[in-house]
């Protein structure tokens, strides 16, 4: 075998190797590992903290504004409906 026959397979052989170490997948760990959330309850969109640019007539804590103003907006997006 000449040097050069030599050189080209360890480079074929080393990209090889690379090339399946990149298909490998290591577990991630971290917080969720228990299972379980750690992180900050949710609580329901329409009993959040006020906002500084709040539309409509939606009232924070009632839920039902918060649907009526939800059904407003997606009136308003439709088309159909702005076109009558």
């Amino acid at each position: 075998m000449s040097v050069a026959h030599k050189f080209s397979t360890l480079v074929l052989a080393a990209a090889t190797v690379v090339a399946l170490g990149a298909c490998s997948d290591r577990p991630q760990g971290g917080p969720l590992e228990s299972g379980a959330y750690q992180g900050k309850p949710d609580t329901h969109p329409w009993a959040g903290d006020s906002i500084a640019f709040e539309a409509g007539s939606f009232k924070r804590g009632d839920k039902a504004s918060w649907e009526a103003a939800l059904r407003a907006r997606s009136d308003a997006q439709n088309e159909y409906v702005r076109i009558k």
